[in-house]
């Protein structure tokens, strides 16, 4: 297999809601809800860098489509992590979140390999990581 990922893909429980979150919240560009003609086909895409896209899809589509039972959410399973250029703008990013309807786990501060990082949880409680490395260079200056 190639190390090539296109799409993530996260499950919510109220599509509308994660779509205010991610696109009016924290300014992800996307077209809003497509396939709504399928059953079990709604589903939003909002374009990453590099050609990734992250998607919104109803946990019960899911369920449908995998032929797994419906379970209950748990963030702890997987963390999607934004790295910033700087610690300016991981407490931007993280009050954007916030003020988007984020639930902060974690308060930016200082991690134990040298960087800077907080954690917040989206309305279907899928977990965040903001974070600057002061090892990795960010082309990026903003959040």
């Amino acid at each position: 297999m190639k190390p090539r990922i296109t799409v993530i893909t996260i499950c919510v429980d109220d599509l509308e809601k994660s779509l205010h979150f991610y696109r009016d919240g924290l300014g992800l560009p996307t077209k809003g809800i497509v396939g709504q003609e399928f059953e079990h086909g709604a589903v939003v895409f909002f374009d990453l860098e590099g050609g990734l896209k992250l998607a919104l899809w109803p946990r019960k589509s899911l369920a449908h489509d995998s032929g797994l039972p419906l379970g209950a959410p748990n963030p702890t399973e997987l963390i999607l992590s934004h790295n910033v250029a700087s610690r300016s703008a991981v407490d931007a990013l993280m009050s954007q979140a916030e003020e988007a309807g984020a639930v902060i786990v974690k308060a930016p501060d200082n991690t134990f390999w040298g960087g800077y990082a907080g954690y917040f949880e989206d309305p279907d409680r899928h977990l965040w990581e903001i974070a600057w490395n002061p090892q990795w260079k960010t082309e990026e200056v903003g959040v």
